[in-house]
C-alpha cells in the first residue's frame, strides 16, 4: 500500500547520507513505512546537493525523474529536502512546481509532522520552510544506517573556513561540533548495530572540538572511540591540511583500530592560488605537512582534492600544480573545474578560465595522477592486507569484494578476493595478486 510509504533518495556527500538516514529514522518512528521503490511510494522525499554545478544540475534532474511518479497517480506529495531548498528557497519553488514541499538543512528534522499536516490540509502547509541552518544532531536523534558493515559519523556541522569558491558556511551554518560524550555514544550504538567501520565526517573534520569548553582534540576524540567495542576500522575524512597536529599524527600511528589513511583535500600548491582561495596555510606548510604525515604515520595512504580552473589561474600555476602531482604522489586524489558559484567571492574574480580550457587541465591532473596510482597498486602484489569483506560478484575466478584499509568506500577503489567461504562483514587477511586500474586482486591469506 502506498498511503503511508515513503521513499528517499539522497545525493551528494556523506554529510547529506546521514542526514537522509535520520529523516528515514524519523519517519518510521511516525507511523511511515520506507520503501527502496520510488514506484511503490505515497511520498518521495530527494535530498538535495548544491555545492556546485554538476551537483545542482544532478538535483534537479533528479527531482524531476521522481515528479514523473506523481503524473502516474500512486506518489501524493514531492518532498525536496537539504542544501538545494536551503540555497535557493522561494525561487526554487517557482521553477519546480511539480513539488509540493521544500525544507532546509535545518528544517528537515520536522518532516513527519510537516507530511502528517499535508495529508490533513495541504493548503495550510507552507510550500518552502527554510530557517537558518542551526540543527545539529546527537546521540538522542534517530538513525537507520543503510550502508553495509561501515557507518559516518557526523562530528560536526557547518564550516567557518569561508573558502573564497565555497557558499557551504552559507548552506550549513557556522562550524558547530558535538561533544565528546555525546559522539562516544552514538558510536556505541553504531557498533551494537553491526559496524565494522566508523568513518569521521564534517566539513573539517580537523577543526572539532575547538568551539568547545576545554578545547577537546581530533586525537582525543579518536582515542576516545577506539575504546568503544566493536568497530575494527576508524577512518578520517575531510582533514584541513593547516589544522593537522603532531598529536593527531602519533594517534593515528598508535592506535591499531585507526586506517593509515588520511583525506586530505590541499586544493592547490600557488601560493597566490592559495590566498585568492581564502586557504589557511602556504605551499611550504602543504609540502611539510605531507612529508611529516608520511614521517610519523609510515604505510599511510594520502588522498586529496584539487581545484583547476580557479579564477586567474595561469598556464605556469597550473603547471606547478601538475608538478606537484607527480612530486607528492598521493595514493588517491580527486580533480574538480572550477565552477563559479553565486553568492561566493570567487565567482565576481576577473580572469574567470574558460570552461574547455578547466576540462583539458583536468584532464591533464586526472592523466598524471592515473600513472601514479598503477605505479602504487602494482607495487603492492605480493603484500598481505586486511580486507573487509561487503559482497559477493558474478565473476567465477573472484567471487567476493570488499575493502582494504586504504579504501575508502565510494572514492576510492575496491579489493577482489579469490576465497570460497568468506561472509560479508568478516575481516580478513588477503594477499594482493595484481591491479584492476583502481582495484586491486587478491587471494584470502594462509594463516
Amino acid at each position: 500500500m502506498s498511503g503511508k510509504s515513503v521513499y528517499i533518495l539522497s545525493l551528494g556527500c556523506p554529510k547529506n547520507l546521514v542526514d537522509s538516514e535520520v529523516m528515514s529514522a524519523l519517519l518510521s518512528r511516525s507511523g511511515w513505512s520506507v520503501t527502496d521503490r520510488p514506484d511503490r511510494a505515497g511520498v518521495i522525499v530527494v535530498n538535495t546537493c548544491a555545492f556546485i554545478l554538476p551537483a545542482k544540475e544532478e538535483s534537479v534532474e533528479e527531482i524531476l525523474r521522481m515528479a514523473a511518479f506523481k503524473q502516474k497517480g500512486r506518489c501524493r506529495w514531492l518532498v525536496v529536502t537539504g542544501c538545494l531548498p536551503q540555497r535557493y528557497g522561494a525561487e526554487l519553488a517557482r521553477e519546480l512546481p511539480e513539488v509540493d514541499l521544500f525544507l532546509g538543512t535545518g528544517d528537515f528534522p520536522g518532516i513527519p509532522a510537516c507530511l502528517d499536516r499535508l495529508d490533513e490540509d495541504p493548503t495550510r502547509v507552507p510550500a518552502v520552510q527554510v530557517g537558518r541552518p542551526r540543527f545539529l544532531m546527537d546521540a538522542a536523534v534517530p538513525r537507520t544506517v543503510s550502508t553495509p558493515f561501515y557507518s559516518y559519523l557526523k562530528v560536526a556541522e557547518g564550516c567557518s573556513n569561508r573558502c573564497a569558491y565555497c557558499i557551504i558556511p552559507s548552506i550549513r551554518g557556522r562550524f558547530r561540533s558535538r561533544s565528546l560524550d555525546d559522539l562516544a555514544e552514538e558510536a556505541g550504538r553504531l557498533a551494537a548495530g553491526g559496524t565494522r567501520e566508523i568513518i569521521l565526517i564534517a566539513q573539517d573534520t580537523t577543526a572539532w572540538g575547538r568551539d568547545l569548553r576545554g578545547r577537546p582534540t581530533l586525537g582525543g576524540l579518536i582515542k576516545r572511540l577506539c575504546a568503544v567495542e566493536g568497530p575494527q576500522w576508524i577512518r578520517i575524512l575531510y582533514a584541513y591540511p593547516a589544522n593537522i597536529t603532531a598529536e593527531l599524527l602519533a594517534t593515528m600511528a598508535a592506535e591499531e583500530k585507526v586506517c593509515r589513511y588520511l583525506d586530505m583535500p590541499v586544493q592547490h600548491i600557488s601560493g597566490r592560488i592559495l590566498r585568492a582561495m581564502n586557504r589557511k596555510g602556504t605551499p611550504a606548510l602543504i609540502r611539510e605537512t605531507i612529508d611529516e604525515i608520511r614521517r610519523a604515520v609510515p604505510g599511510v595512504s594520502l588522498r586529496t582534492s584539487l581545484i583547476v580552473g580557479f579564477p586567474g589561474e595561469t598556464d605556469e600555476e597550473f603547471e606547478d600544480l601538475l608538478a606537484f602531482v607527480r612530486e607528492a604522489r598521493f595514493e588517491s586524489l580527486g580533480v574538480f573545474p572550477y565552477s563559479p558559484e553565486e553568492g561566493t567571492e570567487a565567482a565576481d574574480m576577473p580572469g574567470q578560465v574558460p570552461e574547455g580550457e578547466k576540462l583539458r587541465r583536468q584532464g591533464l591532473v586526472m592523466e598524471a595522477q592515473a600513472a601514479i596510482a598503477d605505479e602504487i597498486s602494482l607495487a603492492r602484489a605480493g603484500s598481505v592486507v586486511e580486507v573487509l569483506i561487503e559482497g559477493t560478484t558474478r565473476r567465477k575466478d573472484f567471487p567476493f569484494w570488499g575493502r582494504t584499509r586504504f579504501q575508502s568506500p565510494e572514492i576510492d577503489g575496491i579489493t577482489f578476493v579469490r576465497a570460497t567461504d568468506l561472509r560479508p562483514g568478516e575481516i580478513v587477511r588477503c594477499r594482493v595478486t595484481g591491479a584492476e586500474i583502481h582495484d586491486l586482486h587478491a587471494e584470502k591469506a594462509d594463516d
